[in-house]
């Protein structure tokens, strides 16, 4: 039987605090024609449900980028409710199950419950997942059907109401100020986050955004769930939604039982949504599952359960003519097929109709984890244990010695954060016979989460697909590569034979502070890691950073053409930088930095600075026109902001235009 709010309102209506509906406290329905709840209504609504439900129980986990609140809502039975901490605790158990004893496993997979994340508004111009999850809280807080009962009784829900609450609360106000104007429904002219914008769902290889970390730390961490629904939504010309199974290429390093878990459980959400009367679903199309840059779960016991519902103009309706569809990777949404067998005739679409989509999808996959629960409970003991006995290779090496130990110390964070566990040699050890480095670091493959440590430090090889002999190669989805140790600059050797070494395990990864050195007018900085952020912060405080056009040397030292140069009236600066600890695990972060002896000059049109030894030829980093390989442009010139061309020539504009004229919906290119 569907979710309705009219069941739950009237056996609501029975129960003496009974939970606040959605529609109660906003003042319209969530899913109502140019109606939308912002983040901070969000928040009002969940805590109200928090104060009159023993079912639901409401966390503030931390702060975002622009501090708003970021919530985590636990929903379960009641039962359970008062012992969470101990579902909690088993569930970890089974996450790494080392000296796990047969028998004690299988007690804890037939009393344990089945830890379901439900992830929605990654993406804040995909506007209904928000709204979605408000009447799925109210649902299970309020609901007494047999099927929520079920769900309560043998599941925990652990649910982000909003991944981007910045983006929430802005692209509200956004379209709220646009109704009744020619750009109501069109996506924002700013970035939604306030430093990835969309691919903010690319940073699960990266860590980098606060929201990202905020979801290990509500999430990941602490519960290790066996299935997590992500909730997006995909161009209005698709399919009305999308489940797994997923199209080729998967991640190598995700077991086949998730492969093969995610595939019946998307199909089962297919069936249950077809059945229910819910057209144009599609299977096996679009999306792949290569890069765990947006597929977190696959390489921590679990599943990503993606589903993607075709968007509207935000909260305005729309119409899509049936000849207007248009076909994808592995479907076509105007023929009947295998994946795709109930063609959606075209007509009006809203926001109402994707909100109901998204709760059918959701009610599918709870229901499935409950019925199912000690299938998916074993299937995550059984995929953690087998990565603890990965021997191929047998660990990976990051020598102690490295050009960049930031980038290094990065690299290592990442895998922390992770849940990779890292060891550090005490002693050099040998292997096949070439002495390791006392202080190089170690990373085992024997552990629960081997595959995302495999994933990133080896390199990847994208597959020459083609849906027929001699048919042209398959355009990928998205993100093609995620080696680390590439990206980074780091070494990195693979180790396939078992040795012997004396290891302590590591939390944090302590980098040498930079230091400044020398007399001069300049200080000049290199392009590792730390020069650039020493940079971007110089760039910030308006110093007059430069670059140099051609190499060039100083008492006997050689620098490359593309160094930057900073005044010294900067040096304080840069003394404050090479010597701060970041507040992350990642320990000190330092900047090197030497000081060329060089009286400058001025000339008509550029900087110059020349001794009796040499000369080089710099210019303001801002205002170049062209430039050797390697220099970095750090700010897009003034020609190019002021340029309305898509893709510039080098000539007019060196570097790279984000400027586009692009209307919104041709931006959407079903992105997840």
């Amino acid at each position: 039987m569907p979710w309705t709010l009219s069941v739950f309102l009237a056996v609501a209506a029975t129960v003496a605090a009974a939970p606040p509906s959605p529609e109660s406290v906003l003042g319209f329905r969530p899913g109502a024609d140019r109606q939308l709840a912002d983040w901070t209504q969000i928040v009002d609504y969940f805590h109200r449900l928090d104060a009159a439900s023993d079912r639901v129980q409401v966390e503030e986990v931390g702060r975002t980028t622009e501090d708003r609140p970021f919530l985590v809502a636990v929903i379960t039975s009641e039962r359970n409710m008062a012992r969470l901490e101990e579902i909690r605790r088993a569930n970890l158990r089974l996450a790494d199950p080392r000296g796990l004893s047969p028998e004690e496993a299988e007690r804890l997979i037939a009393a344990g419950k089945v830890i379901v994340g439900v992830n929605h508004g990654i993406h804040s111009d995909e506007v209904a997942a928000t709204q979605t999850a408000m009447e799925t809280a109210y649902a299970l807080a309020s609901g007494d059907t047999p099927e929520i009962r079920e769900i309560l009784d043998r599941t925990v829900v652990v649910m982000i109401p909003s991944h981007n609450p910045d983006g929430t609360q802005r692209v509200t106000e956004w379209y709220r100020q646009t109704l009744g104007t020619p750009w109501e429904g069109h996506d924002p002219p700013f970035l939604y986050q306030k430093y990835t914008g969309h691919d903010n769902n690319r940073d699960w290889y990266m860590f980098t955004q606060r929201e990202s970390r905020l979801t290990l730390k509500g999430l990941y961490d602490p519960w290790r769930p066996q299935i997590v629904h992500d909730l997006h939504q995909m161009c209005a010309r698709a399919a009305r939604l999308f489940a797994p199974p997923y199209v080729d290429p998967w991640e190598p390093n995700v077991d086949p039982a998730l492969i093969a878990a995610v595939n019946g459980l998307g199909t089962h959400v297919a069936a249950r949504l077809t059945s229910e009367g819910h057209k144009g679903v599609a299977v096996d199309a679009i999306y792949d599952a290569w890069s765990p840059s947006r597929a977190y779960p696959h390489t921590h016991g679990g599943v990503r359960l993606l589903t993607e519902s075709a968007e509207a103009r935000m909260a305005t309706p729309i119409e899509v003519p049936f000849e207007n569809l248009e076909p994808g990777i592995g479907y076509d949404p105007r023929v009947r097929s295998w994946n795709f067998p109930d063609p959606w005739p075209g007509g009006a679409w809203s926001l109402r109709d994707i909100v109901d989509d998204q709760g059918a999808a959701t009610r599918a996959i709870l229901g499935h984890a409950a019925r199912n629960h000690e299938y998916w409970l074993r299937t995550f003991y059984e995929v953690n244990r087998r990565a603890t006995l990965r021997s191929d290779p047998f660990a990976f090496i990051v020598p102690a010695e490295q050009k960049d130990p930031l980038a290094t110390a990065k690299l290592l964070e990442v895998l922390r954060l992770g849940g990779v566990e890292v060891h550090r040699a005490r002693t050099p050890f040998a292997i096949e016979g070439q002495t390791v480095a006392a202080g190089s670091w170690v990373v085992l493959m024997a552990q629960p989460y081997s595959a995302f440590a495999k994933s990133l430090l080896e390199r990847q090889r994208y597959p020459d697909i083609r849906p027929f002999p001699g048919a042209p190669v398959q355009r990928p989805y998205d993100v093609t590569a995620h080696t680390l140790p590439l990206l980074l600059g780091v070494d990195v050797t693979a180790v396939p034979a078992p040795f012997t070494a004396d290891l302590e395990p590591v939390t944090q990864v302590p980098v040498v502070p930079g230091a400044v050195s020398g007399r001069g007018p300049w200080l000049a900085i290199g392009h590792r890691t730390g020069d650039l952020v020493a940079l971007g912060r110089l760039l910030r405080a308006r110093v007059p950073v430069r670059w140099a056009t051609a190499e060039f040397a100083d008492a006997g030292r050689r620098f490359p053409a593309g160094t930057l140069l900073v005044p010294a009236s900067a040096r304080a600066r840069l003394l404050e930088m090479a010597r701060e600890r970041p507040p992350s695990s990642s320990g000190r972060r330092g900047w090197a930095s030497t000081s060329p002896g060089c009286r400058p000059s001025t000339r008509v049109g550029r900087a110059s600075c020349s001794t009796s030894r040499w000369a080089w030829t710099i210019r303001p980093s801002t205002t170049a026109t062209s430039r050797p390989a390697d220099c970095v442009i750090v700010t897009t010139p003034s020609s190019c902001r002021r340029s309305r061309q898509a893709q510039p020539s080098p000539a007019t504009c060196p570097g790279r235009c984000r400027t586009s004229t692009r209307a919104a919906s041709a931006r959407k290119a079903c992105r997840n």
